[in-house]
């Protein structure tokens, strides 16, 4: 990410274990969602994977980022199921929820609308 860091922005993560029996999980065990999101629009403005390749983690960032995290879960979550066609994709689906919680909880704490 080559822009500014806003005051209004928050840096989130979630993570979730990989598919036993699966390659991936044989190399790095679980997976990891990295969103920056900015708090006054609730827009993710830029995102990773813990992937160890770049073209997963990229085609995953493409998927996230500038959508609305107020959008909800099931929205994220969907960009993921209908266009990432991979044996972990399930375990994506749940990093991306576990940030999104993450980051609602955080707001709530704070009393941010």
């Amino acid at each position: 990410m080559n822009k500014e860091i806003k005051d209004s922005y928050v840096f989130v993560a979630g993570f979730a274990q990989l598919p036993k029996g699966t390659p991936v999980f044989e190399m790095q065990k679980s997976i990891g969602c990295l969103l920056i999101v900015d708090t006054e629009s609730d827009m993710i403005v830029d995102c990773d994977f813990t992937f160890i390749k770049e073209i997963t983690n990229n085609f995953l960032s493409s998927q996230l980022r500038g959508q609305s995290i107020a959008q909800g879960a099931d929205h994220l979550t969907g960009l993921i199921e209908t266009r990432f066609l991979v044996p972990p994709q399930k375990a994506i689906m749940q990093a991306v929820v576990s940030a999104y919680t993450r980051y609602h909880e955080w707001k709530k704490n704070k009393n941010i609308q």
